[in-house]
C-alpha cells in the first residue's frame, strides 16, 4: 500500500511539473514569506501539544468528512489551541490538494505541515511555495541517501522536516539523520493495523532534546494521556477531530491532558 501511495503521489507531482516547471516552482518557493520556526511552536511544555489535521479521507477508512472550507476548520483548530496544522495534500486516497494547504496557510498564524508522500525536491519546493513550514518525510518510503538529501533540502529552505517512523530500525535511521522532530506512527502502512503501544516501546530510543510526536490511534483524551505517559511531547490527530460533532471541543479535551 505504501509503495502504491508513493507511486501515485509521484505520478501526480510529475503531472503538475509538466504544467509548472521546476524553475517556476523554485522561484515561487524562494519568494514565499519565510517559514515559521516550527520547533519553537512544538517545543516540550507542561501540557502536551497537538498538531491538528485537515483530513477528508484515508485509505483505511475511506471518506471521513467533507470539509468544504479547510481554512475555516484550520482557523478553528488554531483558535482552540493547536500548535500546528497538518494538511493532507495527497489527492487520490486522501482527497487533499496544495490548494487546501495554501488556504490554510492564509488563515492561521501557527506552522502548517504538508502531509504527503514526499520523495522529490520538486514536491518540497511545492510545499514551500504553498506556504508550508513543515514537510513530512516517511522513513519507510525512502532509502537513506534520499532521506538524508531531502531532510537537508527541507532545512535549507527554512522548513522543518517531521521524520516519521514505524519501528526500531526506522527510529535508528531517523536518529542517524539528526532528526529534531521525530514521529512514531502507530499505523502500520503496509497493513493499516494500529498498535497504540508502539510509541512507548520506541520512545527510549529517541535522544533527549528531540521532539517526540505520537501519530495515529488517538480517539479520546485517554489515548492522549496514554501517549503523554509514554513520553510524547506532541500528538498528531486527524480522524478524531474531523469525524466528531465539535472538533474544537475535542481538541480542548486533548489539550487538557
Amino acid at each position: 500500500m505504501l509503495a502504491d501511495l508513493v507511486a501515485g503521489a509521484l505520478e501526480d507531482a510529475a503531472e503538475r511539473q509538466t504544467a509548472t516547471g521546476l524553475a517556476e516552482v523554485e522561484a515561487a518557493a524562494l519568494a514565499a514569506a519565510p517559514a515559521l520556526d516550527a520547533l519553537s511552536f512544538l517545543a516540550p511544555a507542561e501540557q502536551i501539544k497537538v498538531i491538528a489535521e485537515v483530513k477528508r479521507a484515508s485509505p483505511s477508512r475511506g471518506s471521513l468528512a467533507t470539509i468544504q472550507d479547510p481554512a475555516d476548520l484550520a482557523a478553528r483548530y488554531a483558535a482552540g489551541g493547536a500548535s500546528a496544522i497538518s494538511v493532507l495534500t495527497e489527492q487520490r486516497k486522501f482527497l487533499g490538494s496544495l490548494a487546501d494547504l495554501e488556504a490554510v496557510r492564509a488563515a492561521v498564524s501557527v506552522p502548517v505541515l504538508r502531509k504527503d508522500f514526499i520523495a522529490t525536491e520538486y514536491q518540497v519546493l511545492e510545499a514551500r511555495a504553498a506556504g508550508a513550514d513543515l514537510v513530512l518525510l516517511i522513513v519507510a518510503a525512502l532509502d537513506q541517501p534520499t532521506l538524508v538529501r531531502l531532510h537537508e533540502f527541507i532545512r535549507s529552505l527554512g522548513m522543518t522536516p517531521l521524520v516519521e517512523t514505524h519501528d526500531a530500525v526506522e527510529v535508528s535511521r531517523a536518529v542517524d539523520l539528526g532528526a529534531e522532530l521525530l514521529g512514531v506512527n502507530a499505523r502500520n502502512l503496509s497493513t493499516f493495523e494500529l498498535d497504540q503501544d508502539l510509541f512507548g516501546r520506541l520512545a527510549d530510543r529517541i535522544p533527549a532534546g528531540t521532539i517526540k510526536v505520537a501519530e495515529s490511534a488517538v480517539k479520546n483524551a485517554a489515548d492522549v494521556a496514554h501517549y503523554r505517559a509514554a513520553g510524547a511531547d506532541v500528538v498528531l490527530v486527524g480522524e478524531a477531530l474531523v469525524t466528531g460533532e465539535n472538533p474544537v471541543a475535542t481538541l480542548k479535551e486533548f489539550l487538557s491532558v
